[in-house]
């Protein structure tokens, strides 16, 4: 009876040792296999010309700073790059002002209204912008941003260099094919536009 009753007991701690084991084996699977989905959650893979390239997607929040700026760059560059045809302009002003509110709206209509454009095509003139930087507080919301350009405006006889300085708030808004970054540029303001330099073009 005693070999009986030590035999059981010894059964009885595997047993239970056993199901220990399978106990923490389970969980050590299963905290694996979620973490392995949520790493692969955090992957996205690009098709591009035949070859799949990965990409990391991560939280908006720590991308604000690096897209808010590109949006920016990218209104102004879409507002100010300028060649003398009427569809060209049309055509950027119209990207341009998914980017933006009513604010880019009136500058355009002054700036229309003033024979800006007309003169452009008139004169044969084009147009370049070369942002410099864009300052973006993201510690208050809407966020201010404050951007440093160059411009420069090429005649049939001179080129002329001016310095831009703009500024104006950014709002969130739905993604779209027409605003990829998700922001809406508001109260948009040029505080500086003047001439740097004049040089002449040889003939």
């Amino acid at each position: 009876m005693k070999n009986i009753d030590t035999a059981f007991r010894h059964v009885r701690g595997f047993t239970m040792l056993m199901i220990v084991g399978c106990v923490l084996i389970c969980c050590f699977a299963l905290y694996k296999s979620f973490s392995l989905v949520s790493q692969m959650q955090g992957k996205i893979y690009i098709l591009a010309n035949g070859k799949a390239l990965e990409a990391y997607a991560s939280e908006r929040r720590i991308n604000i700073p690096v897209e808010a700026r590109d949006h920016v760059k990218t209104f102004h560059r879409l507002f100010f790059t300028l060649d003398p045809d009427d569809k060209a302009i049309q055509a950027n002003i119209t990207k341009a002002l998914y980017l933006a509110d009513g604010s880019a709206k009136r500058t355009y209509d002054d700036l229309k209204e003033n024979g800006f454009y007309a003169g452009l095509i008139s004169g044969n003139v084009n147009q370049t912008i070369m942002v410099d930087s864009v300052a973006v507080d993201i510690n208050e919301y809407p966020y201010r941003f404050r951007c440093f350009a160059t411009q420069s405006i090429v005649r049939p006889t001179s080129i002329t260099t001016r310095s831009l300085v703009t500024e104006g708030g950014l709002r969130n808004v739905s993604r779209s094919d027409n605003n990829p970054h998700g922001f809406l540029i508001e109260r948009w303001n040029i505080i500086d536009n003047r001439d740097l330099k004049t040089v002449s073009r040889h003939q």
